[in-house]
Parts: C-alpha cells; structure tokens; sequence
C-alpha cells in the first residue's frame, strides 16, 4: 500500500467498502499503445502485447494487489486490499490481445473465525499464490500467511496459516507482507513458498524476506535501492524471480521497475538483488502496479500479466498490462 498518497486521496474515493459480493459486469477499454503517440513496443526486457483499462458499476471493484492465473491461462484470481477475491477469465481477440474480462465475481474474503472484514485492518489482503490444493494470502496491518482450500476459497474460512520466520515487531503496519510466490518444485527451492516485504528494513536498511517452508527455509533480505518498494514477485521456470517495484508518491511521482534475482542467490542468510530488467514511468500507460504473474504461452514465450490497484480512487486506473518476456535465453533454456 502507498499510504502517504493513499491516504491524500481519500476525500477523492469513489469506492464503497462494503461486505456484499457477488457477480460483477466490468467493462473494459483496450490499451493499444504502451507509451501514447508512440509505436514502441520493447521496453527493456519487455515487448508490450496490449492491455485493458477495468471500469464497473459495481463499487468494489478496485484496490487490486494481487493476481494469479489458473493453468487454463484464461482464468484468473485476485485479491483486493479491502478484504475480497475478485475471479474471472480474460478474452482475446482474434490476435490473441486482452479484449475483455468475463465471469466476474466480487466475494468477501472469510476469516478464521467464519465472518468478514472488508475494508478494514484485519483483511488488508496484499500477495496471494497458489499451491496445491491451496490459496495463499498474506496480509499486512494483522501480518500473516493464510491458506484456504482449493476449491472453496471464496466461501470458506482459511484451514490453516503458514509460520511467519519473520518477528512481528519487525514488520511495518501498511508496508509488510507484501509479495507471496511459490518457487518452482525442480529448483534448490523444491516448491517453497517465499515472502518479500513491501519496505520492512534490517538494521542495514534491507527489506525483510523469508523461505518460509521447504528444505532452505529460513530468513534472508532484499537489497532496497531507490525509491521503490516491493508490490509483488513471481518465480520463473529457471527458478529466477522477478520482483514488481513500484514508485508512488507526490516527491518521486508515478513509476514502475521489474528487478530479476537469481533463483541460485536466495537461500537463508543471503542479501541478494538482481538486475532492472524493465523500468516505466508517466510516459507510459501505468497505474500504482501492484501485481505480476508469468505464465508461457502456445507459442514457448513467457509473458507476463501487470495489474493496478486504483485505492478506488477517481484520480487512478485498474489496469491489466500483458508483456511478451524477450530474453532469447532464458526461453532457450525453459
């Protein structure tokens, strides 16, 4: 969450927090052009596929800060920061561009106690990764891992929490558990789950991480450099992770980076840190990015699916952004 601004905007909010969910119709305006007036496509290690600007009558649309696609590559879940699941499918054209987004539905995330807290501290929903016959969620503010069944996730409690390696005290309220992913299972990781705070810091001013199941479970950190701070990570085949960092504030202004580490550094005890392999800002059609997840398309390449959290506010957009990876040897390798 990016509080300072978040909190500026809030006189502009044009969302309600409310607990009741249930299908919702969301139009969707395509986004033709990364960069407006231009034709430009590639972007660092990016090629712009195209993109969509989400839009509802349905008030709780919104606030998203985490997405993750089924193996069908069409349907999708996320959550949103106000404590709910938002679900539905993308639809292509005849290009195979994002046209659309169907089947949607808005349902208050369920506690461990069986009832709802949307809108407030206690479901301040941020990562959210998919295991097994799991969903993971983390959540700031009341800092913890959560799993609930799959399938069932949108009308059934969590049945279970994951261990949280990392001392409470040292977690930020608003900036904690921020990005949640799932290592490859055929790398040193062998399938463990991995948090990455948003911008808790060692005494050395390094965001807190951890491997928090797995056979290299345990504590290590995140180099900070810049401005930027931690919205979300997804592992790539190789075992690499990509980490989304974003830039939000009235100092710095509006950006957005993709830091690559690789998968062979992060292990307990480490400081790693990568290279920036994609770097936006206000020339181009970005949001406050608050999501990433990768998947390989029916041609081998791997692309990669961006989404916004508008803080349900009129000045922002829900944006989905879709980016063709373009390192010939990564897909050489995968």
């Amino acid at each position: 969450m990016a509080a300072v601004l978040a909190t500026l905007l809030v006189g502009c909010s044009a969302g309600d927090d409310g607990e009741e969910g249930g299908p919702a119709n969301i139009r969707a305006t395509v986004i033709s052009t990364f960069r407006p007036g231009s034709n430009e496509t590639r972007f660092g290690s990016l090629e712009f596929v195209g993109g969509l600007e989400l839009s509802s009558d349905n008030a709780l649309l919104g606030a998203i800060s985490a997405i993750r696609f089924r193996s069908d590559l069409r349907h999708f879940i996320s959550v949103l920061d106000t404590g709910h699941w938002l679900t539905g499918a993308i639809e292509r054209d005849d290009e195979g561009r994002l046209k659309g987004i169907s089947d949607t539905r808005i349902l208050p995330m369920i506690d461990r106690h069986g009832g709802t807290d949307a809108g407030r501290s206690g479901m301040d929903a941020e990562g959210l990764a998919l295991r097994d016959d799991h969903v993971l969620v983390s959540y700031e503010q009341y800092h913890r891992i959560d799993a609930y069944p799959d399938p069932g996730f949108e009308i059934s409690p969590p049945d279970g929490t994951l261990p949280l390696p990392i001392p409470r005290l040292q977690l930020r309220a608003n900036r904690s558990l921020e990005a949640l992913m799932i290592a490859p299972q055929s790398s040193p990781l062998a399938g463990g789950a991995v948090i990455v705070t948003e911008d808790s810091r060692d005494d050395e001013g390094n965001m807190l991480a951890a491997i928090l199941d797995g056979p290299l479970s345990g504590r290590f950190t995140v180099r900070h450099d810049g401005e930027f701070s931690v919205s979300d990570g997804v592992f790539l085949p190789d075992g690499d992770l990509l980490l989304l960092e974003r830039r939000f504030g009235l100092m710095h202004g509006l950006g957005v980076r993709i830091r690559r580490i690789a998968g062979a550094d992060i292990k307990p005890g480490a400081v790693v840190d990568g290279n920036v392999i994609f770097e936006a800002g206000t020339r181009e059609q970005i949001d406050n990015m608050e999501g990433i997840d990768v998947f390989r398309a029916a041609d081998g390449s791997l692309h990669l699916i961006l989404v916004s959290d508008d803080n349900h506010s009129i000045l922002q957009r829900s944006l989905m952004l879709e980016f063709r990876l373009r390192d010939d040897d990564l897909v050489s390798q995968n």
